[in-house]
């Protein structure tokens, strides 16, 4: 949508331009005055173009969901006494309302798979009914030790000292 607001925006501009330029040059009888509304509508193309390059890039690169999505999601996972810790919540938009979830996640040693199976389904229906742009979810269950010896092994974190997801 943007796309077409800036490129509308950037024609109706430039036919503005144009017309002064048009004008002043017949006006003051200065033919110059074209060549310069023809630099002004190059100038407003280029801006057009480096603000849609801006907008763009994170939905070519992959942009994550808002800040506050995240801390909600990872509010839910974390508030189930099921779940020693939330090692790590990854989003993208995949679309503009259609958002991919992945979350390493430290689940209770004493519970059973059926318990962390039905867990995760739980979680799935909760984090949809609250964020209905999460459209796809994968949750991975992993120790924070193993997750922390996967990120050492990756070269994402140097230390050995417990660090907060981002």
């Amino acid at each position: 949508m943007f796309t077409i607001l800036f490129e509308d925006s950037a024609a109706m501009l430039g036919l503005l331009v144009a017309l002064i330029g048009i004008a002043c040059a017949q006006i003051f009888d200065m033919p110059v005055l074209d060549g310069v509304a023809s630099i002004g509508i190059g100038i407003v193309l280029a801006v057009v173009a480096i603000l849609l390059a801006i907008e763009s890039k994170g939905l070519l690169v992959g942009e994550g969901a808002a800040p506050e999505v995240v801390e909600g999601i990872r509010k839910v996972v974390s508030d189930d006494d099921r779940i020693t810790g939330v090692n790590e919540i990854l989003t993208m938009h995949m679309g503009p309302q259609d958002i991919l979830l992945a979350a390493s996640v430290d689940f209770d040693d004493s519970i059973t798979a059926d318990r962390v199976e039905q867990a995760i389904t739980d979680f799935e229906i909760r984090i949809k009914s609250a964020f209905p742009q999460v459209s796809r979810i994968f949750i991975e269950a992993q120790s924070w030790r193993q997750h922390h010896a996967a990120a050492i092994a990756a070269g994402e974190i140097s230390d050995s000292a417990p660090q907060d997801d981002e």
